[in-house]
């Protein structure tokens, strides 16, 4: 199993050090941003890739709820904070656990060992195909021969080595179907399937196919992250 890529959200720079200390000690956490800005912290998981958000629900500028509320379901989180009686509304959402300040390592370290099977069991069950509706017709696609999916105007093109899929959707949409353990978005109109990259020089992603991508400078930094 890949690392789990976190995000940590908290207003107070202390418990944003700790939590700090506590993923690096963990070999299978992988830290990828920190912020005491929660309007920080949610543009760049709607533009980088990370799994896993340890959050505060009690933050000036937007609660911990409301940031999963805006966000949906695209990730799991770790709540954190010194409230207990914000446990229950909490579970309504797709959370993992919540810990309670102050946070000492043993109870950080069961919770990361709760994501760490929680991941797991999403990935073991990860399917290997779906079905679009393309030119009247419904098309089987494995996900591993998809080379790139791009947005055109109201359609997406899903390209694979041999054939191009036309489709009405967005790309958007697309994102949150492929397996982010195997697609990244690089740019506003296109994903990538990582498996399919020979490499990746300036401003570009050349494909095994050939074909040259452009990476869009918001995207950069998440693409080498992930990379890594």
């Amino acid at each position: 199993m890949n690392k789990i890529k976190c995000v940590i959200v908290d207003d107070e720079p202390l418990a944003i050090s700790l939590l700090e200390s506590y993923v690096n000690k963990v070999p299978f956490l992988e830290l990828v941003f920190a912020t005491e800005n929660p309007i920080e912290a949610m543009e760049y998981v709607q533009k980088s890739e990370s799994d896993l958000i340890f959050l505060d629900i009690q933050m000036p500028e937007l609660t911990g709820i409301n940031f999963m509320k805006i966000l949906g379901d695209k990730k799991k989180y770790i709540l954190t904070t010194a409230y207990s009686e914000y446990a229950l509304e909490g579970y309504e959402h797709h959370i993992i656990d919540y810990l309670l300040k102050p946070i000492p390592f043993e109870r950080f370290y069961k919770s990361a060992l709760k994501a760490q099977e929680r991941f797991a069991t999403a990935e073991s069950k990860e399917e290997t195909h779906f079905f679009v509706k393309s030119s009247g017709q419904q098309h089987r696609i494995n996900f591993k021969d998809i080379l790139y999916v791009e947005s055109i105007r109201d359609y997406i093109n899903i390209k694979t080595a041999e054939q191009e899929y036309i489709v009405l959707d967005t790309l958007k949409s697309m994102e949150q179907q492929l397996p982010k353990t195997s697609f990244i978005r690089i740019h506003k109109s296109f994903i990538i399937n990582l498996h399919q990259i020979s490499n990746v020089a300036g401003k570009k992603v050349t494909l095994v196919s050939g074909n040259e991508i452009p990476v869009g400078e918001s995207y950069r930094m998440g693409l080498l992250t992930r990379l890594k």
